[in-house]
């Protein structure tokens, strides 16, 4: 990641990948950022999966590790 930050942005890592959000980010707008279905994901927050109802409260600090995971039903 940069060394650099500018104010009021932090440093994250989605899916392994560094990106700069604006500090307190929730995940529910990370979400939408990124244009992914939220009925098809689950998030995991530094490690720990988190229920649907704290994406939109839930907020990005420096750091923070989020996974999505798109889950796939077949058949």
């Amino acid at each position: 990641m940069p060394d650099s930050v500018n104010p009021g942005e932090v440093h994250i890592l989605v899916n392994g990948t560094p990106h700069t959000v604006p500090i307190g980010t929730p995940i529910a707008d990370l979400i939408a950022r990124f244009q992914l279905i939220p009925k098809t994901l689950l998030v995991e927050h530094n490690g720990t999966a988190l229920h649907r109802s704290e994406w939109p409260t839930q907020a990005i600090e420096e750091g923070d590790r989020i996974e999505f995971i798109r889950v796939v039903a077949g058949g």
